[in-house]
């Protein structure tokens, strides 16, 4: 069992031998709705090749918004794959291609403040 994390979207993925099936949420991957999430979470299936045909992947992921929770689970799937395959190839594979999918982005959203509507932005001055 692995876990990626992105901002408030925690995956957890389980891996089990199989046919290269990859479920989010007990939905299968094919009919994810958002076109470009389901392409961000697939990259880590293409890249490790037929080692994705070997394992099914189930993903429960939960918190964030679809983009934060298709990186999220992007990168379960590629931690699940190193970690099932024990391979240093495949680990260097995943980091040259994109770091985030192993390592992940601390980056989180800065708290509102007094004083504005954001976390940095002021009202505005009018001396009219």
């Amino acid at each position: 069992m692995t876990s990626g994390k992105r901002k408030t979207a925690i995956a957890r993925a389980v891996t089990r031998p199989g046919k290269g099936r990859v479920r989010i949420n007990g939905f299968p991957l094919e009919i994810l709705p958002i076109e470009a999430a389901r392409m961000k979470i697939m990259e880590p299936l293409l890249l490790a090749g037929d080692v994705a045909n070997e394992v099914d992947i189930d993903i429960n992921v939960r918190g964030g918004g679809f983009m934060g929770q298709a990186e999220a689970c992007r990168m379960a799937i590629a931690r699940a794959l190193v970690a099932w395959t024990k391979s240093a190839e495949l680990r260097k594979r995943f980091l040259a291609y994109d770091r985030t999918m192993l390592a992940g982005d601390p980056r989180q959203v800065e708290p509102k403040k007094f004083g504005g509507p954001g976390a940095r932005r002021r009202r505005q001055k009018s001396y009219r």
